[in-house]
């Protein structure tokens, strides 16, 4: 019993009202080594309605002694133990990037990870704002004396010889902004990414398989259907969820009627609250299996759905100029904060997951010889809405022309 409650006090999260989503108070964390001490990933899950994907934060060991963090997660006592495991190895953590500033799910972070690591150095990207009130950084918790934005050069910082970075952005959203800040790493030759692009995996990521329920939740046909913990149904409804993730309504699946969904609730097998009552508002068309199979593209690197629809359009020549930039640089592997890591990838291949971007978009394939782009535009039905009703209500600028 008593290892129990220790087991529960690791994964503690008492912060979580400040970002109420799952899986609120508990939060696992896995860490990677990704290049042997040189890069580590920390992954913690995060989602909606069980619609539960990866979140993660990369370590990099500087040349001078002592780690840089990028995009910071949530310090509970097992995620501070395995910092401290590299920290007592290869030196204090120095740095910390927040590379967006409207992404709430890892700037919510970023103090209270400063906090358990005082002597380090919070860089945050320009232009940062926050949501119902735009509030000083101090007010959402990051350190005012160790706090510094950005600046557009990598020289002018204390770690510029070992890393480069490109600031995308801000992409102007009318009641608010977009941007990213990519970092490279010359010495592991990686590029770090936090929301621009992502890579599907075939198989849920071992951080989402740490609770199977999201995965079989989703993996149902019905309300009714009391699903086996089988890796073919995690592998379903981590599919599922991925088709969720990208499109919020893919062609493949309907909701049905209210009437119908109640009815269903109340033969559910697990009626409990973490069953949602019983709620299953979902209905999957047959083809979804190739939906995602489109999406996933056996391993292609592209721009989420959500940012090629309702952001990026937005942005399209600034956003091409910083995918050259970065596509200059002489990367051998992908960390994003999201979805699959590392993503063994050139800068020919981040280069052409913006190609949505252009007019005529150059037609490659990928290095499992499938192509790139298009995603298919069915899919997006319900994201080209979103975007016609906010451009039209004037609460966001008009899409921009293809470059």
């Amino acid at each position: 019993m008593q290892g129990q409650q220790i087991h529960s006090q690791d994964f503690s999260w008492p912060f979580w009202p400040a970002l109420p989503i799952y899986p609120y108070g508990r939060r696992k964390t896995i860490c990677q080594e990704v290049v042997k001490d040189t890069v580590w990933t920390f992954d913690q899950l995060q989602g909606i309605f069980y619609v539960v994907v990866p979140i993660r934060m990369t370590v990099v060991k500087l040349d001078s002694g002592g780690l840089l963090i990028y995009a910071p997660v949530a310090p509970t006592p097992e995620c501070v133990r395995l910092m401290n495991e590299l920290v007592e190895k290869h030196g204090d953590v120095k740095y910390i990037i927040l590379p967006t500033i409207s992404g709430l799910e890892h700037k919510v972070f970023v103090g209270p990870f400063a906090r358990r690591f005082p002597s380090a150095q919070v860089f945050v990207a320009p232009s940062q704002w926050s949501f119902p009130l735009n509030l000083p950084l101090s007010w959402l918790g990051l350190p005012a004396k160790r706090t510094h934005v950005l600046p557009q050069e990598c020289s002018k910082t204390p770690f510029a010889g070992q890393f480069d970075y490109a600031i995308l952005g801000p992409v102007e959203l009318g009641p608010g902004r977009f941007a990213e800040v990519a970092f490279f790493d010359h010495r592991s030759r990686t590029l770090l990414l936090a929301d621009s692009v992502v890579s599907i995996p075939k198989d849920p990521p071992a951080i989402v398989e740490v609770d199977p329920y999201p995965l079989l939740f989703h993996a149902k046909d019905d309300a009714t259907d009391r699903l086996e913990d089988t890796p073919e149904n995690r592998r379903k409804g981590w599919q599922r969820i991925c088709l969720f993730a990208m499109y919020f309504q893919p062609s493949v699946l309907e909701v049905p009627k209210w009437g119908e969904i109640f009815r269903n609730a109340f033969k559910a097998p697990d009626r409990s609250k973490k069953g949602y009552f019983g709620l299953f508002p979902f209905q999957w068309n047959p083809e979804w299996k190739r939906s995602f199979d489109a999406l996933r593209g056996e391993g292609r690197l592209f721009v989420a759905p959500v940012l090629q629809a309702l952001i990026l359009n937005r942005s399209p020549k600034e956003t091409l100029e910083w995918a050259d930039r970065v596509a200059g640089w002489d990367f051998q592997r992908i960390i994003p904060c999201h979805f699959d890591s590392p993503i063994k990838a050139d800068s020919q291949q981040f280069r052409q997951a913006f190609s949505f971007l252009e007019k005529q978009p150059s037609r490659s394939t990928g290095w499992l010889g499938t192509s790139t782009y298009p995603l298919p535009e069915i899919d997006f039905k319900l994201l080209r809405e979103i975007d016609t009703n906010l451009s039209k209500s004037g609460i966001v600028p008009a899409p921009k022309e293809k470059i």
